[in-house]
């Protein structure tokens, strides 16, 4: 708030706008982190499916799953996209049992 005061205001004009925006910056890095940890938990589901490992594909799948709800829960996903990552990604690990 110093550099208003001096007459010159950071991306807005008013004080309301200037609060919006740090908290704008703030969820943007919050959310930029969640999303991703969720990509890297897809990654690790994707990658044992590749190995052919059964067991470490459905223990990924657990995680990652954890992951996306509570991604979904902090509002930085969709719920339809909560819903086709989990299906897409147990239809992956269900092929590797046939």
């Amino acid at each position: 708030m110093a550099e208003a005061k001096k007459g010159k205001l950071p991306k807005g004009r008013h004080r309301s706008q200037i609060k919006r925006h740090k908290q704008n910056l703030k969820r943007e890095t919050r959310n930029t982190t969640v999303r991703s940890e969720v990509r890297t938990f897809i990654k690790k589901v994707r990658q044992s499916v590749e190995k052919k490992d059964l067991g470490l594909a459905k223990a990924a799948l657990l995680d990652a799953i954890k992951k996306i709800d509570k991604a979904v829960s902090k509002g930085i996903l969709h719920p339809n996209n909560r819903s086709r990552k989990i299906s897409r990604l147990s239809k992956l690990v269900g092929s590797l049992g046939k």
